[in-house]
């Protein structure tokens, strides 16, 4: 089984941490979002990877060039970004008539891996939502078998939303329900949607059940995020690395700490996740992201998003700050 792993989004909800870094890349409670999902499928036994990459591609590519150097992993671009199940197509040289799971690169959730990847049919993660009408959306029948799939319904007949989780089985099928997409000009919103192609599948004869995820962290956004980052810090605890420097400091768990941060009569946590190479002097963080490369002096924050390289002086406020910036409120 191979595992594609779409992230060639710009994540404009994110700006404007993802002018300069994929939102894949965006640290996460010690790790990025990439990695989460990466781990996930490979501790699953998952060897063989498909990115899909695009807007700022040579990071990702970099990143997992130098994590996973172990791992069987190709890069295919999408240049004109035209939807998930154009995004897809892009890889049927690449797939040949093997398994595949996809993923989404904003998708971290709880689930048994290995449960849906040993099933004998085709899986579709879901998860009940209370407004449906922003998701993909499965109709399941009593036995547990999806019926029908639909993105982004005005009025939906069930509120079991897709969260990004798609194994196949019959990638042929997949392929040639993708080939009628375009052959037809079949969009939703603009844009060659991967829901679509299922529903060809399912309305052709394929199968595929329902898996109910535990947890869906949404990434998509900076509050989400926030959010996402506190939890999972809670479930999995922090971790600080064995390099850091701290005097007159205080840590209030779970925090996450990269190597080669410096921290001087500082106040860090609950919930903060703070990148490598990062120094915070004088100052009180609580519920953040910080990025690496930053420097943090004199400041009170809290529910702020901070990326790297960035430089923050003196202020207390709420802030969503990208990479390469440099603030003096003093």
């Amino acid at each position: 089984m191979k595992a594609i792993i779409p992230v060639a989004g710009a994540g404009a909800k994110l700006r404007p941490h993802t002018y300069t870094q994929p939102k894949a890349l965006i640290p996460i409670a010690g790790k990025t979002i990439l990695s989460f999902i990466v781990d996930q499928l490979n501790e699953a036994g998952i060897q063989e990877f498909i990115f899909i990459v695009g807007y700022l591609g040579e990071k990702i590519q970099e990143y997992v060039k130098q994590t996973y150097p172990h791992l069987t992993c190709h890069f295919v671009y999408q240049n004109e970004r035209q939807g998930t199940g154009h995004a897809i197509e892009l890889t049927k040289s690449l797939v040949g008539n093997d398994e595949v799971f996809v993923v989404l690169g904003d998708t971290i959730c709880e689930y048994d891996v290995k449960e849906v990847i040993n099933s004998p049919f085709s899986m579709l993660g879901v998860k009940k939502v209370d407004d449906p009408r922003i998701f993909g959306v499965a109709e399941i029948s009593d036995e547990g078998f999806i019926e029908h799939v639909v993105e982004k319904p005005a009025i939906p007949k069930s509120n079991m939303a897709l969260v990004g989780l798609y194994k196949i089985r019959e990638t042929h099928f997949l392929f040639e329900c993708l080939h009628h997409l375009f052959a037809q000009n079949i969009k939703s919103y603009g844009e060659y949607n991967l829901t679509d192609a299922l529903d060809c599948m399912i309305k052709r004869g394929a199968s595929f059940k329902a898996f109910k995820v535990k947890n869906w962290f949404d990434c998509g956004k900076k509050e989400t995020l926030l959010e996402s980052n506190a939890t999972l810090l809670k479930k999995f605890g922090g971790h600080i690395h064995e390099s850091l420097e701290s005097e007159n400091s205080i840590l209030i768990p779970p925090v996450s700490i990269g190597p080669g941060c410096v921290l001087k009569n500082a106040i860090l946590g609950p919930h903060v996740s703070v990148g490598a190479n990062t120094t915070i002097q004088y100052s009180i963080v609580r519920d953040s992201i910080i990025g690496s490369y930053t420097n943090l002096y004199e400041v009170v924050i809290d529910n702020s998003l901070i990326g790297s390289d960035a430089s923050v002086k003196g202020l207390s406020r709420s802030l969503n700050i990208g990479d390469n910036t440099e603030i003096d409120f003093g």
